[in-house]
């Protein structure tokens, strides 16, 4: 399975162009945040008016654009970069002042 992180301090975004990219290809968030941005003010998070909780991680529409695009797809103060973890893990993903990695989910108690 292949998962987008953000891995470089500032948080996740992609560009203008990665929106574009995954409109054109179908993507109904992207095409949504595109149409309620202006051009001098696309944020990249994916929250836009109506929908919740951003893109999609492992949407293939969002990892294609970022193996297409390289750091093109990469939003201001982002380094996107894709993943690969076994299929079925259960994992979440982590991240400190903005830099993320993906960690395995495991059994705590306390």
């Amino acid at each position: 399975m292949k998962v987008v992180i953000n891995t470089c301090f500032g948080g996740f975004s992609i560009s203008r162009k990665a929106a574009e990219h995954m409109a054109a290809a179908g993507s109904k968030r992207a095409q949504k945040e595109l149409s309620k941005s202006k051009p001098d003010r696309f944020s990249g998070y994916g929250y836009v008016n109506g929908m919740d909780g951003g893109y999609d991680r492992i949407d293939p529409l969002l990892v294609g654009a970022v193996e297409a695009l390289g750091s093109s797809a990469s939003g201001s103060c982002s380094q996107l970069s894709v993943v690969e973890i076994p299929d079925g893990t259960d994992y979440t993903i982590e991240e400190y002042d903005g830099a993320e990695h993906i960690a395995e989910v495991h059994r705590t108690w306390s």
